[in-house]
């Protein structure tokens, strides 16, 4: 496991940390999960995805229905990626974002941390 690169966002006194890390297996992927939510007790949400050959999962982590989990996988699927974890840490900042400003604060996380790997 290697983590290739981390990425702020930063929307209505929301925090958004995104992670992107090289896996090689579904240990490998609860281990950096575990890591994740000691390093970050205080977050809200921590939604993820990964994809390692066949197998991938998603989840938006108490977040509305597809606004979190379904968002990061997309960005993983449609830059054909393999082998990666994309984990999005909330921190809640008061102001709620709605659906769409939270799918739009996911994706965007996602996105630049995988672009600027």
């Amino acid at each position: 496991m290697k983590l290739l690169n981390t990425y702020t966002y930063e929307i209505k006194k929301s925090k958004f940390i995104a992670y992107y890390y090289e896996v090689n297996s579904k240990e490998e992927v609860n281990s950096i999960l575990e890591k994740i939510k000691k390093e970050h007790k205080k977050a809200r949400h921590i939604p993820y995805a990964y994809k390692i050959g066949t197998i991938a999962k998603k989840t938006d982590d108490k977040e509305p229905n597809g606004t979190a989990g379904t968002p990061i996988y997309n960005l993983i699927d449609m830059n054909h990626l393999d082998n990666c974890l994309l984990i999005v840490v909330r921190y809640f900042g008061g102001i709620k974002l709605g659906a769409g400003g939270l799918l739009r604060a996911y994706s965007t996380s996602a996105k630049e941390v995988i672009k600027n790997s």
